[in-house]
């Protein structure tokens, strides 16, 4: 019952979907100007109905319902109640309703709060969030229904993944998802502004605090991702361009350019078409992720391979959204002015110089993805990969990364180097102590001696912008910028030190015997038997002594999992405040003797810290420009009040 409740759930979703598309295109005619009525309520019960149909999914899943297909083929009774549930999104079907059900819940939310748009241009945005939402649901209940039941239903299911068997799958996924759909509000309100040929500030205020939201949700999303790759996978590496991975840098990229072309167009009425143009290709850049993972052309831990003509249904989808919008644009870029000038020397200069160079690093990171996809259609493979993908996205990250130290220091409009030169002449002579440095402990490591030349650089010159300031009184926006920049600083100080001075040893080594990596020595105590609630598991004692110091225990596994059968190596970390002790146990020799695989790897988990700390910087700055609009609303609110009582 719980099923069909959801699959009904889902119909009328889609039905009201068509409803506010069709209300919000004819209530933009003088005719039928009745219909803007019914577009926001329309919105919000889409969005109820779409939450309803996911819960009866995460419903059948936490009580194993065997008579749907989708939890037969994705889950087993003896699993851990959280995995049971992660299963409802750890496959095609789910992870597409929970697609669906984001989308619809930030309509829902646009449609309850958005008041500052003029009327015409939100139910424009409307219309254009129920068309993008209306071709998912149609893929939904045609192509690839979550709900669809066997009859007789099997006695057991078949289990889910076992490396999706972690904590980190069970938040990751739906934190990335609502970076990946929250960007289709961005797609939603360019497509309404174009309509109405309403570009300009207001628009760019709106759809600011939306992008900003998706983008935390995606650097947050993608952190945690890395981390979950690096710790569960067994291969001690934290980022190896996986084409499931470049499909989540590749909108995080985009929406980092069009979250600072939107703030520059709400705050100078600059950047006009880059921003429209950047709301497209953000959301594009989520389409080519989602068709990328469930086309069945990838084989990945993250992919889900499925029925090539579901992909082709996906191409299709991004051909109609991404081809319209860019037919919209082509034919309103004539009516999209040029908006406020500004001089090369200022701060609207410097983010222009960093969207470029985003993109450039989005440009290069799609042909390197695409490239071998391509290739392969003419029987020919070819592997593109960290040698290809360092170096040509260093042509363009440091750049951005040299200007990004600059441009916050500088003013709006017009601005003249000489007034900051002093704050410039400390960050370069940082920069210039930091290479020194760099190249003695790196020599002839090109782009780790660059990452530890630039971060310190980068580091200081994001505390520049509070000199002379009181920090009692320092807005939430500007502080989010300082923690922001401050923790890609961080992170490329973890990514330097990881890449240029990682330890690795593989070794096989009897019970009881002594292995050195690093600073560090690693006796093998014991080797025991362990089980959980759905494996089995050798674990390794290995006692760790840092420099001679007193032993620490970790325990690193080999696992089998028997639904489905799998074996997994579950690695274990010992973490110090310069670094991290990376262990994993392999397969016995014939001559008794275990294989283990260590990893000293200093400063790595600056990377993940940093990651976070750029997400908070992105909440700061969100809770900044809400509070700032919503005093803005009340105190238009008081006037208006005020205005009312004097006109009794």
């Amino acid at each position: 019952m719980i099923a069909e409740i959801g699959l009904a759930a889902l119909w009328f979703a889609a039905a009201l979907a068509l409803l506010q598309l069709v209300a919000g295109a004819l209530a933009l005619t003088p005719r039928s100007a009745s219909l803007a009525a019914v577009v926001r309520p329309a919105a919000i019960v889409q969005g109820a109905l779409a939450a309803m149909a996911f819960l009866a999914l995460l419903i059948v899943f936490a009580e194993t319902d065997l008579s749907v297909k989708l939890v037969v083929l994705n889950s087993h009774s003896a699993k851990p109640l959280l995995y049971k549930v992660a299963g409802a999104w750890g496959n095609h079907e789910g992870s597409m309703l929970l697609w669906v059900t984001v989308m619809g819940l930030a309509g829902a939310f646009v449609a309850m709060v958005e008041r500052r748009l003029p009327e015409p241009t939100m139910l424009a945005t409307l219309a254009g969030q129920a068309f993008v939402s209306l071709g998912f649901y149609v893929f939904l209940l045609f192509a690839s229904n979550p709900f669809e039941r066997l009859n007789p239903a099997p006695p057991e299911g078949q289990g889910l993944n076992p490396l999706l068997q972690d904590p980190g799958l069970a938040f990751h996924p739906p934190t990335l998802y609502l970076g990946y759909v929250g960007l289709s509000i961005a797609f939603s309100f360019a497509i309404g502004a174009l309509v109405t040929r309403q570009v300009g500030p207001a628009f760019a205020r709106a759809m600011r605090p939306w992008v900003l939201g998706a983008w935390i949700f995606l650097t947050a999303g993608i952190t945690a991702g890395s981390y979950w790759a690096y710790y569960e996978l067994g291969w001690g590496g934290w980022w190896f361009w996986d084409p499931v991975e470049n499909a989540s840098l590749m909108p995080w990229l985009a929406a980092t350019a069009l979250l600072h072309s939107a703030g520059v167009l709400a705050a100078r009425n600059a950047l006009r078409a880059w921003t429209v143009m950047l709301g497209v290709v953000a959301f594009s850049m989520s389409m080519v992720g989602t068709f990328l993972v469930r086309s069945g052309i990838l084989t990945s831990v993250h992919a889900f391979a499925v029925d090539p003509r579901r992909g082709t249904f996906i191409l299709a989808l991004l051909a109609i959204y991404i081809g319209g919008a860019l037919t919209l644009f082509a034919l309103r870029a004539a009516t999209v002015t040029e908006g406020e000038r500004f001089a090369v020397t200022s701060r609207e200069s410097a983010l222009v110089f960093n969207n470029v160079m985003l993109t450039g690093a989005l440009g290069i990171v799609l042909m390197g993805t695409l490239y071998p996809l391509v290739t392969e259609a003419f029987d020919e493979k070819v592997s593109v990969g960290p040698p290809y993908f360092n170096p040509m996205t260093a042509v363009f990250v440091v750049p951005m990364l040299l200007v990004l130290a600059v441009g916050p220091l500088l003013r709006w409009r017009r601005d003249s180097l000489k007034r900051v030169r002093l704050m410039l002449l400390v960050a370069g002579l940082v920069a210039l102590a930091a290479l020194g440095v760099a190249v003695v402990v790196a020599p002839g490591k090109v782009l780790p001696v660059i990452g530890l030349t630039l971060a310190p650089a980068i580091a200081v010159a994001s505390l520049l912008p509070l000199k002379g300031r009181k920090l009692g009184q320092v807005k939430l926006p500007l502080w989010g910028m300082v923690v922001a920049h401050f923790g890609i600083a961080v992170a490329l100080f973890g990514m330097a030190c990881d890449s240029a001075f990682t330890v690795e040893r593989l070794v096989a080594v009897q019970v009881g015997e002594t292995t050195p990596v690093g600073p560090w020595r690693i006796r093998l105590a014991a080797i025991e038997p362990v089980a959980g609630p759905n494996w089995t598991a050798l674990e390794a004692s290995l006692q760790a002594s840092y420099k001679g110091g007193a032993p620490i225990e970790t325990h690193p596994q080999a696992r089998t999992f028997w639904a489905p059968a799998q074996n997994t190596a579950e690695s274990a970390l010992l973490t110090r405040w310069n670094g991290q002790l990376y262990t994993v146990l392999g397969d016995q020799a014939e001559d008794g003797r275990w294989q283990l695989r260590l990893w000293w790897k200093p400063f790595v988990p600056m990377i993940w810290i940093g990651g976070l700390l750029i997400a908070l910087g992105g909440l700061l700055a969100l809770l900044g420009r809400v509070w700032s609009d919503l005093r803005r609303t009340i105190a238009r609110e008081k006037i208006a009040f005020r205005r009312e009582r004097q006109g009794r």
